[in-house]
């Protein structure tokens, strides 16, 4: 049973694990398995509030990655690329369809010509805002049973966990 005294899916998976094959330590469950259901809650929530802006969540990463850029929301594609971890011939499908929606522009860059600029037009800048707006709200209400408290030490013992992997 999980600390807060109510029972959730993983308390029973651990549980039968352990009867089944009570020499291996299956703690570990107990963390990533609810990190795992959890990851699957968070997505469902994102692609509902990305969807009420007529949004993908590709979409998203790119004009939010270029929201957060600040003035003038503009950056190379490889700044993109390193951004949204994907590759070269997957950004240059996503500009393509994201310039052609009206939400962002490409130039050539005034200090090199060879280099391309991509640009957040201010109706992609105001989409992403409401996109953003939507999705805090989505993710405040994951969060709505943790204190304040609660929430910083869990945020801290992630980022102590994925430190390693993003090092």
């Amino acid at each position: 049973m999980g600390s807060t005294g109510t029972a959730d899916d993983v308390d029973g998976v651990v549980a039968a694990w352990r009867r089944e094959r009570p020499d291996l330590d299956v703690s570990p469950l107990e963390v990533l398995s609810r990190v795992s259901r959890l990851a699957r809650h968070l997505d469902l929530a994102r692609r509902a509030a990305f969807a009420e802006h007529g949004l993908e969540q590709w979409e998203f990463d790119v004009l939010s990655a270029l929201r957060r850029s600040g003035e003038p929301y503009q950056l190379t594609p490889g700044d993109l690329l390193r951004e949204t971890l994907v590759t070269s011939g997957t950004m240059t499908n996503r500009l393509d369809r994201l310039a052609a929606r009206g939400l962002l522009s490409r130039h050539a860059s005034p200090h090199d010509r060879r280099a391309v600029l991509v640009t957040l037009t201010p109706q992609g800048r105001e989409l992403a805002d409401r996109a953003l707006v939507a999705l805090l709200k989505g993710e405040r209400e994951l969060l709505a049973g943790l204190s304040d408290a609660e929430r910083d030490s869990l945020a801290a013992f992630l980022k102590r966990l994925l430190v390693d992997f993003e090092a």
